[in-house]
């Protein structure tokens, strides 16, 4: 083999490890859409499509956080804690223009406090939302009495319903708010000022500071973006049951991981796409889906989906190196 072909070889090798997310997708629609034919059907796409939008738009939560190299667990107990709270205030009959607001706030606010704990306390990411994960997961045990919380029966419940339950156009609705969550989250990093501190931080933090940059400031924005995405999660569940359960939102944190790592989004934070993150996504929830089309037992899906985890850290490692 010349010099030429070992060449092009390894840059041929690169160019598929790079795009492994994409290609482990359609591979993976390929074969199952082969073995069950009503895999590939429109009910049942739509149907995994709404089923991941939950963890897709915690993924792009996850995402800001782990593209600034931090790790962000608090994320199940933010959904658990503010679908509880939205069920309450419908419960009461509130407008869902106040429900709704009120509720991404609180999101927003308890993201903020992991994020003020890791910037101005000088928290690694992983300690500090670990405290604030099990602290929301107790006071949303308390606020709840550990009983699910019902939305009722009224006319501002049936409306609160539609997040969750409603169609536009024939598409469920969650669908378009993941599409729209996307779009943006796509645009702030791609086109905004802030979306380039934030790649920036990840790659070198002593270099961005250095820089004039206030690394607090996007620390703390990161993961006010992650609390403010859980709380729409939680609205979207909420809404979907007509109830909160307490125990909402337990290991949500791990599936957003593993979405945003097979996107191909390093752990070392500065490299990765939003869009990779809803690659990861789909190839999460299609592969759950395909597990059940084919009727193989859910502790086999824990095994698959870790594999699946192991392999795309694995690459990520190797494709390090490489450029190191």
């Amino acid at each position: 083999m010349t010099k030429t072909q070992t060449t092009q070889s390894f840059q041929l090798g690169r160019f598929l490890l790079e795009q492994r997310s994409i290609i482990a997708l359609l591979v993976l629609i390929a074969i199952v859409s082969m073995i069950n034919p009503d895999f590939f059907s429109m009910d049942n796409i739509l149907n995994i499509l709404r089923q991941t939008s939950v963890n897709a738009i915690i993924a792009v939560g996850m995402t800001f956080v782990i593209l600034i190299a931090g790790i962000d667990l608090s994320v199940g107990s933010v959904l658990a804690l503010t679908g509880a709270i939205a069920a309450s205030m419908v419960g009461m009959e509130m407008s869902i223009f106040l429900v709704i607001p009120l509720t991404l706030l609180i999101g927003t606010l308890l993201g903020g406090v992991s994020g003020v704990i890791v910037a101005k306390g000088k928290v690694q990411a992983f300690i500090a939302t670990l405290v604030t994960m099990t602290l929301l997961r107790g006071i949303t045990m308390v606020y709840t009495d550990g009983r699910p919380i019902s939305t009722g029966f009224s006319n501002t419940a049936d409306a609160f319903a539609y997040l969750g339950t409603g169609y536009l156009f024939g598409i469920p609705l969650p669908i378009w708010i993941m599409v729209f969550v996307f779009a943006i989250a796509w645009y702030i990093l791609k086109h905004t000022r802030m979306g380039r501190y934030i790649y920036a931080l990840g790659g070198n933090e002593s270099a961005t500071q250095l820089s004039g940059i206030n690394v607090n400031k996007v620390k703390i924005f990161v993961f006010a973006v992650s609390g403010f995405l859980s709380a729409l999660a939680g609205l979207i569940v909420t809404a979907r049951l007509s109830s909160a359960q307490p125990t909402a939102g337990v290991s949500y944190e791990l599936d957003a991981i593993a979405a945003v790592v097979v996107g191909g989004t390093s752990l070392m934070g500065g490299k990765g796409r939003v869009m990779g993150t809803l690659i990861g996504a789909l190839i999460i929830g299609f592969l759950n889906n395909a597990l059940n089309l084919l009727d193989i037992s859910s502790y086999y899906q824990m095994i698959a989906k870790a594999l699946v985890i192991l392999v795309a850290v694995l690459a990520d490692n190797y494709l390090g190196s490489k450029r190191a």
